[in-house]
């Protein structure tokens, strides 16, 4: 593996498909993109509005919206912007920058694997038997492209490694579908006994392709020299170089490498080297024993299924053997001879017997109930389940009793209210839950920044400070307290103060 600064840097390109806007972003690329497939590379922004338009999701969709997501394409690198001077009329037309869109190549590529990844699981993978065909085809014509033009050489060279591709792909993918877990539960089913003859059949096929042409193949390549190699791999290389590539600007050693590697490649696909052997060899493995597994599958459940039968069939036999007997003593007899001896075991216990004889049977004795604990530490008794006790008319019982001891609290705070004012210096004796109380709704009020609180029930009130810091006594009956003049004044409707407040605040 080469790691450079190609492999290290993060791919900028991809960050439309996984952000907070992708459901704007990925219907824009897949316009751009189906307009690039039938050749039209450049588009306004007005035929991305008005494409984007005729679907409900973009309702609410403005011209400016699509302005800004071109823009956020264009600095991701997933557009290409040029600005069209066509049509411009005045300076004014020219300072407003009209722009043409095109589709950048990494968005190209990125799109068709997201088209692809849709479609995976409708496509699948497959073995093509006629691959291995092509490919020997091919590989005969090898020592002849020595000879050959350039313009021969090119197209064979790519319809060789296109064929090659497609097989590795294909059969890898194909191959891990019978690895997964999904393949593992299927396999163990009695519905896998419908198709499993043609996935074996399939497999044979492939097989019987691959032991054809695979032999001819690697015959083939070993018979070929250095010279011959390099030469058509000279003249490929010639043909790569001679396509004109205007955005990219790949050199002559990276053409080179990549011819390279992909004739290395094919070559210990179908031969191996020394630390490995090849593809083909274990391709022929991996099918052997994925036949080999669908059969043994196969067997065991037709195995089960037989045996289950054969079970049933002579369970219902026993069964009538046992309701034909007479008494019990038959019946045991009966048993002794189905199932053997049961495993007995012996318990001691103190218990009273009805009778001293030792010739009396267990059929002969009363019953008597034993408990016992296993003898093993972890063991714990079981403890006795209480059912949950319906508290609902406790419940509703409290709570109006609850609601009731407010009531009657908040009317007792209710009549020390005076003109919508309560005024600490003027309070006669007090009881302590109405001293709480106030005391809370001062804490509140002193809390927020204009002094302004609300009450349990929902009542506005503002807390007005004395003036010079006046201080009263306040009488609880559980003590007096010394403390600032407060006065609480409760709104009223329309949130207007009376009178009083204002003059006090005044």
């Amino acid at each position: 593996m080469n790691i450079n600064s190609k492999l290290t840097k993060a791919v900028v390109e991809t960050k439309y498909l996984n952000t907070e806007n992708s459901w704007r972003y990925r219907p824009i690329l897949r316009f751009f993109y189906q307009q690039y497939e039938k050749i039209k590379y450049w588009m306004y922004k007005e035929e991305v509005y008005q494409e984007l338009k005729k679907y409900d999701i973009f309702n609410d969709y403005t011209i400016e919206q699509c302005k800004q997501d071109l823009d956020v394409l264009i600095e991701w690198g997933n557009l290409v912007a040029m600005q069209d001077t066509s049509k411009s009329a005045t300076v004014e037309e020219f300072r407003n920058k009209q722009f043409r869109y095109q589709l950048s190549e990494y968005s190209v590529e990125i799109e068709r694997m997201t088209i692809k990844l849709e479609n995976i699981f409708v496509e699948g993978a497959s073995l093509e038997p006629t691959l291995f065909e092509r490919i020997k085809d091919e590989v005969l014509k090898f020592s002849t492209m020595t000879d050959e033009d350039v313009k021969v050489v090119g197209p064979w060279w790519r319809d060789l490694n296109t064929d090659f591709k497609r097989l590795n792909q294909n059969y890898q993918d194909y191959i891990r579908s019978f690895y997964s877990i999904k393949a593992e539960e299927l396999m163990r089913t009695r519905e896998f006994i419908a198709y499993k003859d043609a996935v074996i059949d399939y497999l044979r096929e492939f097989v019987k392709e691959l032991q054809k042409n695979f032999y001819i193949i690697e015959r083939t390549i070993k018979n070929l020299n250095q010279s011959q190699v390099e030469k058509v791999i000279k003249k490929a290389l010639e043909f790569e170089k001679s396509i004109p590539r205007l955005e990219n600007e790949v050199t002559d050693q990276q053409l080179e490498d990549n011819i390279v590697g992909r004739w290395n490649n094919f070559r210990d696909w179908f031969l191996g080297n020394e630390a490995t052997e090849s593809e083909a060899v274990k391709l022929f493995e991996i099918t052997n024993e994925i036949i080999r597994k669908l059969t043994r599958f196969a067997s065991q459940i037709i195995e089960n299924r037989n045996s289950a039968a054969n079970r049933k069939e002579e369970y219902r036999k026993l069964c009538e053997l046992f309701l034909d007997c007479k008494d019990m003593d038959e019946a045991s007899k009966l048993s002794s001879l189905s199932f053997g001896i049961f495993r007995s075991r012996h318990i001691k216990a103190n218990i009273n017997r009805e009778t001293d004889s030792i010739n009396s049977g267990i059929y002969d004795e009363s019953a008597v109930e034993l408990k016992i604990k296993p003898r093993v530490r972890h063991y714990r008794e079981k403890r006795k389940r209480i059912p949950i006790e319906d508290k609902s008319k406790k419940k509703k019982k409290l709570l109006k009793k609850y609601i009731l001891e407010r009531k009657q609290e908040q009317e007792v705070i209710d009549s020390y209210i005076q003109n919508n004012i309560i005024d600490f210096s003027e309070l006669p004796l007090i009881p302590s839950h109405v001293r709480i109380t106030l005391l809370k709704w001062i804490g509140k009020a002193t809390a927020s920044h204009d002094n302004f609180a609300k009450t349990e029930d929902g009542r506005e009130f503002k807390l007005i400070k004395p003036v010079n810091d006046q201080r009263c006594l306040l009488r609880c009956e559980d003590g007096n307290l010394t403390m600032p003049a407060y006065r609480i004044v409760f709104l009223i409707e329309n949130n207007q103060f009376k009178e009083e407040l204002e003059q006090s605040v005044v």
